[in-house]
């Protein structure tokens, strides 16, 4: 018998689909690898003085940007800041002036809201510190920033890359050095064992929530985290289950769950926790606690069931953001599976104006 669409057959046992090491780990370590161009930025920028440093995005980037924002937020003093581009355009922020900093990262590097975005900061003065994907597109263009990182990938690792040298920079990290020679060394190869160790768990997991899908399409899924978790709950019910799947979600954050969420979960409505480890952990472990109180469908993914070798304990809540992308990479090539539909494939998403 011939076998069509083999590409989509379901197989008996996961066998890490579309996993490549070799390019994964080569991704990390590339991107670590800018350290000291990425050094070189922040010490122009120190020297040059600013009033605030404003990482802005629209979509999976403004969710990156909120990581490192809530990163920072309980570890520095200096003045940082996350906001949506699209609001800021229509809005503005009155505390944003000539002698601000924009860092703001752009997969394809010709989105509309980050194009009009630049040139207003330009406009007013201000300095702009771009990470672009794509090579060639609109804003890799020398007028549209000072200073330009094209890397692929990686968004979340080189904005903590630069959080990290600016607090170092401000007295507030003294174990920069030991830090970084630990990821450099380590991380690479930890986050491609966390995709290996999640397979099997991933193919499980897809598995059962498309088969509830299948009987329950109007019922969206909840997502929920805190912290440096949150921004990666936001932009995966938002950049993935939903532009890339078609599957109706929410999210919210552990602290608001208990202020409206929690009236409407039953027994069996579809609800995945993210649990990391940074300070916000303990709001997470209060949902934890609850869910099986009241709920029957529910998943936890708790970053600390997976092993970090030669990465110290202490440094583990910055990359809790980095492992929980790492499983859920296992659990996006499943669901395409069971799917049956590929994920690059967009609706209306730049399909026509609107």
């Amino acid at each position: 018998m011939i076998e069509r669409n083999s590409i989509w057959a379901e197989k008996k046992e996961p066998s890490l689909r579309d996993f490549n090491e070799k390019e994964k780990i080569a991704s990390v370590n590339g991107a670590l690898a800018l350290r000291g161009e990425i050094e070189r930025i922040v010490d122009k920028l120190w020297e040059e003085g600013f009033d605030g440093i404003y990482f802005m995005g629209i979509g999976g980037t403004y969710a990156s940007g909120m990581q490192v924002e809530v990163y920072m937020r309980g570890k520095s003093s200096l003045p940082v800041y996350v906001e949506n581009a699209a609001e800021f355009l229509t809005t503005g922020n009155k505390r944003f002036t000539k002698k601000s900093v924009l860092i703001y990262s752009s997969v394809s590097g010709n989105t509309g809201e980050m194009v009009k975005l630049v040139q207003k900061v330009k406009s007013m003065g201000a300095r702009v510190f771009a990470f672009i994907d794509t090579p060639g597109s609109t804003l890799t263009e020398a007028d549209k920033q000072d200073y330009l990182i094209v890397y692929p990938m990686n968004e979340q690792l080189k904005f903590y890359m630069v959080a990290n040298y600016l607090m170092y920079k401000n007295g507030e990290f003294a174990d920069y050095e030991e830090y970084n020679a630990q990821m450099e060394q380590y991380l690479a190869k930890d986050l491609v064992q966390v995709e290996k160790e999640a397979d099997a768990w991933a193919y499980e997991y897809a598995k059962e929530k498309v088969a509830f899908l299948n009987e329950h399409r109007d019922l969206p899924h909840y997502f929920i985290g805190s912290g440096n978790q949150y921004g990666a709950t936001y932009s995966y019910a938002m950049c993935y289950w939903e532009e890339q799947m078609w599957i109706r979600t929410k999210s919210i954050s552990c602290q608001e769950f208990f202020h409206g969420m929690q009236e409407i979960i039953v027994a069996d409505t579809p609800v995945t926790l993210f649990i990391g480890e940074d300070e916000q952990r303990p709001l997470a472990e209060r949902v934890a606690r609850f869910l099986p109180k009241v709920n029957g469908n529910y998943t936890i993914i708790d970053t600390r069931e997976y092993a970090m070798e030669g990465i110290s304990e202490k440094y583990r809540g910055s990359l809790s953001h980095l492992i929980m992308r790492a499983v859920n990479a296992r659990v996006d090539t499943y669901m395409e599976l069971f799917l049956r539909h590929p994920l690059s494939i967009r609706r209306y998403y730049r399909q026509f104006d609107y």
